[in-house]
């Protein structure tokens, strides 16, 4: 079997518009040089989608739009953080939107990251990627991520930290205070008391 039949099996493995792959999902079928190869006659030939550099997809077909499907900006943002060896998750203020601190929404899709990536095109939509900090750039690949962003979000924003967090604790499901339960140590200083609020810890 070719590389060609070997990536296509793999992309069916996953159904159409289900994942966005990069080459190096594909690097254990063959030398990068003939990975790339493949993939620029699959997307010639309409078996895959180029979606921006080094981004690909088995996309799939909207019979609403009767036309295919635009991926998802999640996915590429994950495609994207995936081949700089970064987490990625949907910006501060989307997380601050989603705990009930803020109606407001981002005009265009952006993602925090735990790496410097910068600004990127794919399937026809600029994607920006903000470098979360150091500090809390560990906790981003967690399912504490919401809850610890909306309170940077906040602290950024100049809000009550212990408002914010009251709001938080309302707002936030069990497996997010769980998780951050868990990472309480991992916490810089200023998110501390906040988020022992969130968890009913008495101090």
């Amino acid at each position: 079997m070719g590389i060609k039949d070997k990536i296509m099996r793999r992309a069916r493995g996953y159904g159409r518009g289900d994942k966005i792959f990069t080459p190096p999902d594909f690097v254990d079928f063959g030398s990068r040089a003939a990975v790339d190869q493949a993939l620029s006659r699959l997307v010639r030939d309409g078996d895959l989608r180029r979606l921006g550099r080094g981004l690909y997809d088995w996309p799939r077909h909207s019979k609403l739009l009767g036309r295919t499907a635009p991926a998802a900006p999640d996915d590429v943002a994950a495609a994207v953080g995936r081949r700089a060896g970064a987490a990625t998750a949907p910006d501060n203020l989307a997380a601050a939107n989603a705990l009930g601190l803020t109606t407001a929404v981002l005009s265009r899709p952006a993602y925090a990251s735990t790496k410097r990536i910068g600004d990127r095109a794919a399937a026809g939509v600029k994607i920006k990627f903000r470098p979360i900090g150091a500090k809390l750039a560990p906790l981003l690949d967690t399912d504490a991520a919401v809850i610890v962003q909306a309170l940077a979000w906040a602290r950024d924003g100049g809000f009550d930290l212990h408002d914010a967090a009251e709001t938080i604790a309302r707002n936030a499901s069990l497996k997010a205070k769980a998780a951050l339960a868990a990472n309480l140590r991992r916490l810089p200083v200023w998110a501390l008391a906040p988020a022992q609020q969130i968890l009913g810890i008495v101090r």
